[in-house]
C-alpha cells in the first residue's frame, strides 16, 4: 500500500507542507479570490445575486418598519442602483475602527447590524457579508446616505476606499442608494437581464 502511494507522488515533487504554505487573506481579498464561496457562481446567476444582496438590506429596513419604498434601477452605463427610504446606513464613527460605519460595513466581512442588539429583529441576506461582497466584486461602488439633513457620499474601487465618507450637501430625504459596477475580471457577463 505504501509503495503504491509513493508511486502516485510525482517524482521530484516535495511533500513538504508547513506554516509557510498557509495564506492569510486580508479584508475583502477572500471574496475576490473565491467569489463562488460567497455568491454561488460568477455566471449570470451570481451577477444578479449581487442585486439580491443589496435589496435584502432595503427589505430588512422595510421589515423593521422604517422603509416604504425600494427601487432597483439598471443604469445605461451598466451599473445598478438600489435606492430605499429607510434609516440609511449609520454614518457615525466606530471608535474601535476609527472609520465611519458606512465604510466599515462596505469593506469588512461580518460587519453589520444583524448580529444581535436592536438593529434588526428579522433579516435576510448574507448577514454582515452581502454588501461587502458586492463591493469586493465591483470595479466601482458608491454609497449615498441621506440622514439627519445631510447627504453623505463614499466611493470604492474593487472593495478599497477611494476617500473617507464626506458630507456633499444637505437634504430632506432619508435612506441609502448603493450603485455598483460589476467587475468583468470576476464575472462571465456584466450585463444585467431586466427580466431577471
Amino acid at each position: 500500500m505504501e509503495e503504491k502511494a509513493a508511486e502516485e507522488l510525482e517524482i521530484g515533487k516535495s511533500d513538504k507542507y508547513d506554516a509557510g504554505d498557509i495564506q492569510v487573506l486580508e479584508g475583502l481579498e477572500p471574496v475576490r479570490k473565491r467569489p463562488g464561496m460567497y455568491i454561488g457562481s460568477t455566471d449570470e446567476h451570481g451577477l444578479h445575486h449581487l442585486i439580491t444582496e443589496v435589496v435584502d438590506n432595503s427589505i430588512d429596513e422595510a421589515l423593521a418598519g422604517y422603509c416604504t419604498h425600494i427601487e432597483v434601477i439598471i443604469n445605461e452605463d451598466g451599473s445598478c442602483s438600489v435606492c430605499d427610504n429607510g434609516r440609511g446606513i449609520p454614518t457615525g464613527i466606530i471608535p474601535k475602527e476609527g472609520r465611519s460605519a458606512v465604510e466599515v460595513v462596505l469593506t469588512k466581512l461580518h460587519a453589520g447590524g444583524k448580529f444581535g442588539g436592536e438593529g434588526y429583529k428579522i433579516s435576510g441576506g448574507l448577514h454582515g457579508v452581502g454588501v461587502s461582497c458586492v463591493n469586493a466584486l465591483s470595479t466601482k461602488l458608491t454609497a449615498d446616505v441621506y440622514q439627519n439633513g445631510s447627504h453623505y457620499f463614499i466611493e470604492f474601487t474593487r472593495g478599497k476606499t477611494v476617500a473617507p465618507l464626506k458630507v456633499v450637501g444637505s437634504t430632506d430625504k432619508r435612506g441609502t442608494t448603493i450603485t455598483f459596477w460589476p467587475d468583468p475580471e470576476i464575472f462571465e457577463t456584466v450585463e444585467f437581464n431586466y427580466d431577471t
